[in-house]
């Protein structure tokens, strides 16, 4: 099999999958192919090496379906994956990974910086969530604090039925946006229950109407 023909059917296996869902594809040592979703993102290039503790890494050494959680350690970021060995005439050839996001496993709350403190904040509370100046902030009607997590963290963590990823500077909560209007390039605007204007970039632009029904 050629690989143009091996792209065209990597690409046609991504399709398969939701938005939410990226693939990654290994032989028994590197990847040969990943394809990131807009709400996960292990940033996974072709020719990396297969990290030992992946969940890529556990099935091609089990040599069987693997469906695991995995932490933060290895890629920045903790997910859940499945991965199925790829085996040809008894022979071990490579793995096919598909990396979900998930929401929360018993948090409700995020507990932000503010002040001289902390205070726990219902996620239904949380208003937006901005990344400036190498800090997360987090932003509710009643107060602005910071967390130590990345938007990517924050990605995975929050409930994906009301927190949608817009820019890669912003996740909002859809029960704040008061108005949208179109931008240039393909692009929107949200005007957000505090009056703040936020940008849908164009890469996200697509995706967000998806979620939306728009």
């Amino acid at each position: 099999m050629t690989q143009i023909k091996m792209q065209a059917m990597f690409d046609a296996i991504g399709e398969l999958f939701s938005d939410e869902t990226s693939i990654a594809v290994s032989n028994t040592e590197t990847y040969i192919y990943y394809r990131a979703s807009k709400r996960i993102d292990l940033k996974i290039k072709e020719g990396d090496p297969v990290k030992e503790g992946t969940i890529t890494h556990k099935a091609l050494t089990g040599k069987q379906k693997i469906s695991e959680f995995i932490d933060r350690d290895l890629f920045g970021v903790p997910y859940y994956g499945m991965a199925v060995p790829l085996i040809q005439e008894g022979r071990l050839e490579g793995c096919v990974s598909a990396i979900f996001p998930t929401l929360t496993t018993g948090k409700s709350v995020v507990t932000v910086k503010y002040q001289e403190g902390w205070v726990p904040v219902p996620f239904p509370k949380v208003m937006y969530l901005e990344a400036s100046d190498r800090k997360t902030h987090v932003i509710t009607e009643k107060l602005t604090g910071t967390h130590k997590y990345t938007l990517n963290e924050f990605d995975f963590l929050l409930p994906k039925d009301y927190f949608v990823r817009c820019h890669r500077s912003f996740i909002v909560n859809v029960n704040y946006i008061k108005e949208i209007y179109p931008d240039t390039h393909s692009t929107l605007v949200l005007i957000m229950k505090n009056e703040t204007k936020i940008t849908v970039s164009q890469s996200y632009a697509s995706y967000f109407r998806k979620l939306l029904g728009f």
